[in-house]
């Protein structure tokens, strides 16, 4: 990449956003100008990048003139009112919430699985949901190679996938427990501090919730196989960062275990770490936190079904469930 692009973030003030701008950063992303946006009463606040301070400017106020990229993360209605904006004034948009998702004409986009679906018109790209980019990615070669029928899947979702409020009521409220205290109500529903919840955003008409339903919409349009059947369960537990999934396939020829290893081995942005002994398996805090890969291990075959493969896969949701992804794919479309 030798031209320097104009870059925009928007909801730089948050969680995901200050990731995007380290990524830039580590990954010495050509960029030339860079504005940090947000809402109105972010107005006055900086963040850093390089080592630099860049004032807050507001988004409702900004005139995307210029900019090449506009990476959205402040939340589907924002992106709504602010990422037609952006491409309408000639960026390309790597939206990060689940506004245009679900639209047929706009791709829906994990570089390493689908980088092809960028090969479109300038205009909106979007960025999966944080559990389905890690579960596409140990996936997608297994897919490739032989074929899946059936997904079942177990989410095991950290706190930073709902923002970095929810990353300081787990801090807050694990105080509280610890000293023996109970957690003080909030309207953001009950407390995870030493809990495991099994809902992740509404519940819709089918009784799945919405982050459910997400893994089986979006598995489908990124592996671009509407056959694929997926029956996902999703529970927020009192972790950090780093979400894990317990993920059973059914294969339509099967596959044995080496078999998947050497796949996996094989693939970009995915390591394997399966040894069967204590402590041979990732785990959120210690492989998936702050890093950028995604991580497979526990990989066996399922005692009850003739084509079945079990795995255990952990990323860190913030990372390569976000931040990383959207700066993967300004990367392609700035070589293109």
């Amino acid at each position: 990449m030798s031209n320097r692009f104009d870059i925009a973030v928007v909801g730089a003030t948050g969680l995901v956003g200050e990731t995007i701008l380290n990524i830039l950063a580590e990954r010495s992303f050509p960029v030339g100008r860079l504005i940090p946006l947000a809402s109105a009463r972010s107005a006055g606040r900086t963040v850093e990048f390089r080592g630099e301070a860049f004032p807050v400017q507001v988004l409702d106020d900004f005139d995307f003139k210029d900019i090449s990229f506009a990476l959205f993360s402040a939340g589907a209605g924002v992106s709504a009112a602010h990422a037609p904006r952006a491409v309408g004034a000639g960026a390309w948009v790597i939206d990060n919430t689940s506004q245009f998702r679900y639209d047929p004409a706009i791709p829906l986009v994990v570089p390493e699985v689908n980088g092809h679906a960028l090969d479109c018109p300038r205009g909106i790209v979007a960025n999966p949901n944080c559990s389905t980019i890690q579960m596409v990615m140990a996936l997608a070669p297994i897919h490739r190679a032989v074929g899946i029928e059936r997904i079942n899947v177990a989410t095991y979702q950290a706190v930073s996938g709902a923002g970095r409020s929810a990353v300081e009521r787990l801090r807050r409220d694990t105080e509280a427990r610890l000293a023996g205290k109970v957690p003080a109500a909030e309207a953001a529903g009950p407390s995870i501090a030493f809990d495991v919840v099994p809902q992740i955003d509404v519940f819709l008409d089918n009784g799945y919730t919405k982050e459910e339903m997400k893994m089986v919409w979006e598995t489908r349009k990124i592996l671009e196989d509407d056959g694929i059947m997926v029956n996902p369960t999703a529970v927020r537990v009192p972790v950090f960062h780093g979400h894990s999934e317990a993920i059973h396939i059914e294969t339509r020829t099967k596959v044995t275990v080496p078999e998947v290893q050497k796949l996996l081995n094989s693939t970009p942005g995915v390591q394997v770490f399966d040894k069967r002994a204590p402590g041979g398996y990732p785990t959120a805090v210690s492989q998936g936190a702050h890093r950028d890969s995604v991580f497979v291990g526990r990989i066996r075959e399922d005692i009850s079904h003739p084509r079945g493969i079990n795995l255990w896969v952990v990323a860190d949701n913030v990372r390569k469930g976000a931040a990383l992804n959207s700066v993967q794919i300004a990367e392609t479309l700035a070589n293109t």
